[in-house]
């Protein structure tokens, strides 16, 4: 029989940044008093969760996965943004294997080379720039059928901003929302509606891509929600057999569900910019670096027990993407997934699943089974991206009591916890610049909370990537030589 934990928790608020000012930020004006005592009366500091500080280029927003990557790995991890914009530069990409022979394969075949993926100057998940490079490579080598299918932003971007004036080779046949071709939680009547979109089946038409989105304004559709459409002045352009695709979304987790429903297309070559998922019948541009000594491995070794519990939208960031983009569990790791509401737009239902995880988390700490608890709040971010502040402020009132329900089971058990963030978000609700909702990430610090035994702060300032070095001191641990983020605190 195994003896009873004291357990760790690791608590990531998904989209929680700090923001000084008040206005439209609900951090500042939710009731929140959980995590006002917090602030107040526990050990804390701000942290680096953005650009270089995550392996991104200078002042460009952090992200879910790069924010959960960095904190399991410990390190500073390049990122694929990074590396392929550099390519780009040095004219490297035009020379990348797996891209060459993609179009070596439309070309003996006499086919279409389909590009999908985000339009988007966000570099959240895709870079416009990465597709016009790859559509100008196409048009380099002679392939006349060179045929760009959009996906709309406004998301990581302002509501209405898509522009194709940078658009420079290629022919945009179809027009999306990222809603529909980007979804993640395995809503598949959203996800069909892009695959009939590829098959040249779709509700709306237009002569121009510019058009389709004036149409998409006039029916109150904001980019994020951009009805399929198909753009025609004849005759609609649908994948076909024998075709190739290249899917340039360099981010994984949104572009997983097309990519998987593209396998059934009889297709020549269906490309991924980076590594979605294993199969063998994908080629992948950018395969994925090894990381060795994650946070979770490192756990595991020692013979520790961990539980990584989150909701449908945020699963595959505590799992995946914070072991270093390694899908199997390691030893004594288990996996609680909580389903994620089943609504249009979680401003409809701003608590969605916290209260169930809540439950399954305050329900592991009381049975003492774990010695390290990971567990992440989608709320913050999901909420953060539908612009509504009110629906943002109920999202952070719920947490705050789930917070509580926490904090009180580990006073309990005489457990301890680290609460941080993966990313800014819900702490900046409106932009002053484009005077409308703000829906991306932001560039602001995140906290980092410790709750437990007495200990001091090491640092001012610091970066998620000190978090698994700090967890692993405060544990006992040994620090493995992979990761060489900093202690904060001890």
């Amino acid at each position: 029989m195994t003896s009873p934990k004291k357990p760790f928790v690791l608590i990531i608020l998904d989209g929680f940044g700090h923001r000084e000012a008040t206005a439209h930020n609900p951090t500042r004006t939710a009731a929140t008093p959980t995590l006002d005592a917090l602030f107040t009366t526990h050990p804390h500091l701000f942290i680096e969760a953005s650009g270089e500080a995550v392996g991104l280029p200078r002042g460009q927003m952090g992200n879910s996965e790069v924010g959960h990557l960095h904190i399991g790995a410990g390190r500073k991890v390049p990122q694929d943004l990074v590396q392929i914009n550099n390519d780009i530069a040095t004219k490297k990409f035009f020379t990348n294997p797996t891209l060459q022979n993609a179009i070596e394969t439309a070309k003996k075949n006499n086919s279409a080379i389909h590009t999908i993926g985000l339009w988007s100057h966000g570099g959240v998940h895709s870079h416009e720039n990465h597709i016009n490079a790859m559509l100008k490579m196409i048009d380099q080598h002679d392939i006349t059928q060179n045929y760009f299918h959009a996906i709309t932003d406004g998301r990581d971007t302002p509501p209405k901003s898509v522009n194709f004036s940078s658009l420079t080779h290629g022919k945009i046949i179809s027009v999306i929302g990222r809603y529909y071709a980007m979804d993640r939680d395995n809503r598949s009547e959203r996800t069909q509606q892009a695959v009939d979109l590829l098959k040249g089946h779709a509700k709306y038409t237009a002569n121009t891509a510019e058009n389709a989105i004036q149409m998409a304004y006039a029916r109150g559709e904001t980019d994020e929600f951009i009805s399929p459409t198909l753009i025609t002045c004849d005759q609609p352009i649908a994948i076909k057999p024998n075709d190739v695709v290249i899917m340039m979304n360099f981010r994984a987790d949104r572009a997983r569900q097309l990519t998987r429903a593209l396998l059934s297309f009889s297709l020549s070559a269906l490309v991924t910019l980076t590594e979605y998922f294993e199969d063998t019948r994908l080629q992948v541009a950018y395969p994925q670096l090894k990381l060795e000594n994650t946070l979770g491995a490192v756990l595991s070794n020692a013979g520790l027990t961990q539980l990584r519990l989150a909701e449908t939208e945020k699963y595959a960031h505590v799992t995946y993407f914070f072991n270093g983009g390694v899908e199997m569990p390691n030893k004594n790791e288990d996996r609680l997934l909580i389903p994620s509401p089943k609504v249009a737009t979680y401003d409809l239902q701003p608590e969605m699943s916290a209260i169930a995880v809540t439950d399954a988390l305050v329900n592991a700490i009381q049975n003492k089974q774990y010695d390290v608890i990971i567990c992440n709040y989608a709320n913050p971010d999901m909420i953060g991206h539908t612009g509504d502040e009110k629906a943002a402020e109920k999202s952070l009132i719920v947490i705050d009591a789930c917070l509580k329900r926490v904090l009180d089971a580990l006073e309990k058990t005489d457990g301890t916890a680290l609460i941080t963030a993966d990313h800014g978000n819900i702490e900046q609700m409106f932009d002053e610049k484009t005077g409308q909702p703000h829906t991306a990430h932001t560039t602001n610090l995140v906290p980092l909370i410790y709750v437990g035994k007495p200990v001091k702060i090491a640092a001012k300032i610091g970066a998620l990537d000190d978090v698994a070095p700090t967890m692993l001191h405060l544990m006992g641990l040994a620090i493995p030589i992979d990761m060489t983020g900093k202690i904060l605190f001890q």
